[in-house]
């Protein structure tokens, strides 16, 4: 079975630099559509994974170099890791833009030695699929939201409902995984889960007790978008802090969770300084925590959590191929009265706050931990929103409006 090519977030931008650099790092969670959309972008292919590719490649990388039509694509570098020292010599050689698109694991955390990209390979990270691509507007970003003096009230008719975002939050990110039947995808997700604990976190960091590993994947699924600490991680899984930390770093490095970190400054000390944890895939964290749609019609927590996550994963490859790239975080006050769920900031143009809510309709109370954090830091705040699963955009207040869920791939209706 054959299917169309969806444009990607990331074409664009490897495009754009490709023009302008030597070497491309395509990274991302695994089954994310990394290579595909390298494969794009690519001349030529040479597929480390495949051994006769391997075994011709690692015993002359670099006359293997010479020889590819540019730009080419190394898939699954890290199958010979001598590919990257290769690619360094050819780019010391020969500085011309558009020469390689590497595919594979970072690593730079866990291999000896010095790292052959630094200063050589611009790195580009991908996600899953977002509802923007999937709706065929690839070239949508977050610039509207520093310009809140452009919205209008309005409603976003075409808005879906609360049941129609908790069906996107289940189905995910994963291009393999979005269409499939939810049995289906259940089973998907079990064997994804298999091969990402007992092998491709294993080769990135020393991982022995596999058991413990999968348990705090699960664990951080049950508290996706919270904010748990290391001590009650380890608690729950039954080892030591010293081990979930290195795991941790592991599921991090494979992009599969994000610890979010605290938005301060100077005059703001009594906050938490605590990461933030999600889970990158919704439909991952659903599956981890046998969460379906009867589940989130019944349990208002875990369906806050998950519409928190997906929102989330909406924003994050936006806000990370944005040039320059804006800042994601959250905030948090040490007595827990306010919490701030998204804090974007964009390099010289101040902040952003975003309030989560699952519910249909919403009021300025609702935006009151946006109101705290303008008062805060009013230099800075350009703009709050609460986004919400109605269909209604109105003002809550100074420079602060509610808008639906799917402006974000909407857009406004400006």
């Amino acid at each position: 079975m054959s299917f169309d090519y969806v444009q990607r977030h990331a074409d664009a931008v490897v495009s754009d630099l490709l023009g302008g650099f030597p070497a491309l790092m395509l990274t991302g969670s695994r089954g994310c559509g990394k290579t595909t959309t390298a494969a794009r972008n690519s001349a030529s292919v040479i597929r480390l994974d495949d051994r006769a590719q391997a075994s011709a490649f690692s015993t002359y990388p670099d006359d293997f170099l010479k020889t590819a039509v540019r730009p080419v694509l190394i898939d699954e570098w890290q199958e010979v890791p001598e590919s990257l020292a290769s690619v360094k010599r050819a780019v010391d050689q020969n500085h011309a833009p558009g020469q390689f698109l590497i595919t594979g694991s970072v690593r730079s955390r866990f291999v000896s030695g010095s790292w052959p990209g630094t200063g050589r390979i611009v790195p580009v990270r991908m996600w899953g699929f977002t509802q923007a691509e999937s709706v065929g507007n690839p070239g949508c970003n977050l610039d509207w939201l520093w310009a809140p003096e452009t919205i209008k009230p309005g409603t976003l008719h075409a808005a879906p409902t609360i049941l129609d975002y908790a069906e996107m939050a289940l189905a995910g990110g994963f291009p393999q995984a979005i269409h499939l039947s939810p049995a289906h995808r259940a089973t998907w997700y079990e064997g994804y889960v298999d091969q990402l604990i007992h092998h491709d976190v294993i080769q990135l960091a020393d991982v022995r007790a596999t058991a413990a590993l999968g348990r705090l994947l699960t664990a951080t699924a049950i508290n996706t978008a919270g904010t748990p600490s290391v001590a009650s991680l380890a608690q729950a899984i039954g080892a030591d802090q010293r081990t979930v930390t290195n795991h941790l770093d592991a599921l991090e490095e494979m992009h599969v969770i994000q610890r979010m970190q605290p938005w301060f400054r100077n005059q703001m000390v009594r906050l938490v300084k605590s990461r933030k944890y999600y889970v990158t895939d919704a439909g991952l964290a659903a599956s981890l925590i046998h969460a379906d749609i009867s589940i989130l019609k019944s349990n208002g927590k875990v369906l806050g959590q998950l519409i928190d996550t997906f929102v989330t994963a909406q924003i994050r490859p936006l806000a990370d191929l944005a040039q320059p790239r804006i800042g994601m975080f959250y905030v948090r006050s040490q007595d827990g009265r306010h919490e701030v769920d998204i804090v974007l900031e964009a390099p010289g143009r101040g902040i952003v706050g975003i309030e989560v809510k699952s519910a249909s309709s919403v009021n300025p109370h609702d935006a009151r931990h946006l109101t705290w954090l303008q008062g805060q830091v009013q230099d800075e705040f350009v703009a709050g929103y609460v986004f919400h699963s109605g269909t209604s955009i109105f003002p809550l207040g100074s420079n602060q409006w509610a808008v639906p869920i799917a402006a974000l791939w909407q857009g406004v209706g400006l």
